[in-house]
């Protein structure tokens, strides 16, 4: 048995950084990973998505050219280069991640799957196929999620896509349609309609994005399908089956035909490819976590208090694999209260941590506190400032004007509460509010602060100006 200070099992983007400050801390380490290095955000995630959404933002303005008085011609995208783009941002961030862990002493990098032998005990089957077992004077989970699979009648006949494979195509599909309506899909769905695909979105619910106010899901929806993606709402999925050609003209691996159901009728959508995009499930189902008295939730997520701790003393989960909030930017978070915590002696936990997020579509949407729904459920007073993006100056320059702009303020008070901004560069808009938010500032300071002249920033005078 090798025995180590502390091991990481999961080499994502808060399992990373915590194996590097723990072993330069003095602590002997190991850091186990069972696929590549860095997690899902460099791999599967954040930085492969935002690179191919960059390409299909191209081939959209391209398509508007005209809009501005240019003479583009025809827009023809190239998958396969689209993916290599891809692909390469993808390694030099992975073998960036990877050179930092070599170079970092007492830290050891095992490629392989692990699982609990006991309370502190590991048994990691490495890539080789050989065993080695490990004990661990704490022991860190961070292995993350994958997407999750619906039981639909007939998927496993089909050759279906999730999130990571679709990005492997050599092809734009000529008819992608999506189940599921929320951030996964509709980037997803944005993008291969401005590729050159048909697109078309089921979503069970009776709107997109549940998470988001029901005026900021119907703005989206409006733009989406400005766009000319078909979205059908309160419909669920029945069965999909693979449907051979007729003809020697076409496509010779046949087509793909969704059944979906909305109320007591049914319809069939005939497509090409199917992209399940329903939500993710956390990998612990291998990690035999009952032999280290791990509790878990009824989904499989790892339970934690607010400082991070599992039910079993000595052993911490971080990112996504304990639920809550999916970003990356909290798996980072994460990993800076495990180190302010275990080795610098505060007492930091999740508790009234803000959780901002960027749906990365076309206008974006940055959220961060809460939205009108939330606040009302909770009982809250409050004032609403909403604009749409229209009123702004520089949308208006940059003929970006899709969107709004939405904040809550305290009705007793000035405390500004939360913020959606759907527009062009909603996500940086957002967070010069959350900034306010944090600093205790209020929202007169954005209503009547001087920014530049003309700049997305300005429109917090305009916002704020028009709080009912």
């Amino acid at each position: 048995m090798k025995h180590f200070g502390d091991i990481i099992i999961g080499s994502g983007q808060g399992g990373n950084p915590l194996a590097i400050a723990l072993a330069r801390s003095g602590s002997r380490v190991a850091l186990i990973e069972s696929d590549h290095v860095g997690g899902t955000c460099i791999n599967y995630g954040c930085t492969p998505t935002k690179t191919m959404v960059a390409s299909a933002r191209v081939a959209h303005l391209l398509r508007r050219a005209e809009d501005y008085g240019v003479q583009a011609g025809q827009v023809r995208v190239d998958l396969e280069k689209v993916r290599e783009r891809k692909r390469s941002i993808v390694r030099d961030f992975r073998s960036g991640s990877e050179k930092r862990i070599e170079e970092q002493d007492g830290l050891t990098l095992l490629r392989g799957t692990a699982r609990f032998a006991g309370p502190k005990a590991l048994e990691v089957t490495l890539a080789s196929g050989a065993t080695e077992e490990l004990e661990g004077g704490r022991i860190f989970i961070d292995t993350g999620t994958r997407p999750a699979v619906p039981p639909l009648k007939g998927l496993q006949e089909i050759d279906y896509l999730d999130s990571s494979s679709i990005m492997e195509l050599e092809e734009v599909p000529g008819h992608l349609m999506i189940i599921g309506g929320g951030y996964v899909g509709l980037e997803f769905g944005q993008m291969f309609r401005r590729f050159g695909s048909e697109v078309s979105i089921v979503q069970r619910g009776a709107q997109l994005l549940p998470r988001e106010d029901l005026d900021v899901a119907e703005e989206i929806l409006k733009i989406l399908k400005e766009e000319g993606i078909e979205v059908l709402l309160d419909s669920e999925p029945v069965a999909v089956r693979r449907e051979p050609d007729r003809g020697s003209h076409v496509d010779t691996s046949g087509s793909v035909v969704l059944t979906v159901a909305a109320g007591e009728k049914q319809q069939e959508i005939r497509g090409t490819h199917v992209l399940i995009a329903a939500g993710r499930l956390p990998n612990t189902d291998a990690l035999c976590l009952d032999a280290a008295g791990v509790r878990t939730d009824s989904r499989g997520f790892v339970q934690v208090n607010e400082r991070l701790e599992t039910s079993a003393e000595g052993v911490y989960a971080l990112g996504d694999v304990k639920g809550g909030p999916a970003f990356t930017h909290i798996s980072y978070d994460d990993f800076r209260i495990l180190q302010t915590n275990l080795l610098e002696g505060g007492r930091r936990t999740v508790e009234d941590r803000p959780v901002p997020y960027t749906v990365f579509t076309d206008p974006q949407l940055g959220r961060v506190g809460l939205s009108e729904r939330e606040a009302r459920d909770r009982g809250l007073e409050y004032r609403v400032a909403k604009i749409p993006m229209s009123w702004v100056a520089r949308a208006l320059e940059t003929d970006e004007t899709r969107g709004l702009i939405k904040a809550l303020v305290a009705r007793d008070g000035d405390q500004i509460l939360g913020c959606a901004a759907l527009g062009i560069e909603g996500g940086e808009i957002m967070a010069i509010i959350q900034t306010a938010m944090m600093g205790g500032l209020p929202y007169t300071a954005l209503r009547d602060g001087v920014f530049a002249h003309p700049s997305l920033s300005e429109s917090l005078n305009t916002l704020f100006a028009n709080l009912q």
